[in-house]
């Protein structure tokens, strides 16, 4: 199943089952019971939305948002493809290298980033992210799946002058609106494994990153457990898992966003995560 979060055409937050170029709605029921996605997943009452009696709309008819509007944590991994860490010219690092990001740092589908007044070197990172279904604290690899809700694109923006200016990744991924994430979430039973999945970023229709989910130097059983060591995952939690090789910063010439621009990052399995980049 494909579940999206979106606004409908009259202003309300709502939910439901994306269908083809068709969005079923939760409807005004089902909202008073889980008023958003968040909810649902907590109550593990995803399959309730197969029944849902809201009105079908076209996608183009809605507004999308992320995917999960208020997640608890949004943890995003930094060097965990090896063709991306071959390319920093960085080791394979030992353990995962973590920072995270605030939801006002992030935009839904179709909704433009924002390329911040302070620099010009706005950076793709196109991810895979997971979306964590049921609570857990110190997760053992073999149980990491029984934890997922499942999976989304998720596009890590980062300004490359404020993320190096300190060994911390922090000021270069919390500017506001400058990521995004979508355009739905895909359970695990519809995108089947994992690693067998490829992820491809396209700027302006120029593919930029390409790869195989199985490039991941830390799977997603690694991250959930390793993770899940150090705080208690939460459903509607996000683990954004990293970029592949092909990022601006490393081209030569470097390639930076600019407002105009199409970036899109497309998930077989899942679909393209596509948004516009407008100047602040």
């Amino acid at each position: 199943m494909r579940v999206a979060s979106f606004i409908l055409p009259e202003g309300t937050a709502s939910y439901g089952v994306v269908e083809g170029d068709t969005i079923r709605d939760a409807g005004a029921g089902l909202r008073a019971k889980y008023p958003d996605l968040k909810a649902v997943i907590a109550a593990d009452a995803i399959g309730e939305l197969r029944s849902a009696d809201g009105e079908s709309l076209a996608t183009d008819s809605v507004s999308f948002i992320p995917t999960i509007q208020n997640p608890d944590k949004i943890i995003c991994i930094g060097l965990n493809y090896l063709g991306h860490i071959k390319e920093t010219g960085r080791d394979r690092p030992e353990y995962p290298s973590i920072f995270t990001r605030y939801p006002s740092t992030v935009v839904g589908h179709d909704q433009p980033m924002i390329r911040p007044k302070a620099s010009d070197k706005f950076d793709y990172e196109g991810e895979f992210a997971v979306v964590i279904g049921k609570r857990g604290r110190a997760i053992a690899k073999d149980k990491a799946f029984d934890h997922v809700a499942g999976y989304t694109g998720f596009n890590d923006g980062s300004i490359r002058d404020y993320q190096r200016h300190t060994t911390q990744f922090w000021g270069g991924k919390n500017f506001d609106r400058s990521g995004s994430m979508g355009p739905w979430i895909v359970t695990p039973d519809e995108l089947g494994d994992v690693d067998s999945q490829t992820l491809v970023t396209r700027l302006n229709g120029e593919v930029m990153q390409e790869t195989s989910i199985g490039d991941l130097a830390f799977k997603v059983p690694d991250l959930i457990a390793y993770v899940s060591t150090i705080t208690e995952l939460l459903p509607g939690d996000i683990i954004a898992t990293g970029t592949p090789s092909g990022v601006g910063f490393f081209r030569d010439p470097k390639v930076f966003m600019k407002a105009g621009d199409r970036i899109e990052v497309e998930i077989s399995g899942i679909g393209t995560l596509r948004n516009t980049i407008a100047d602040e």
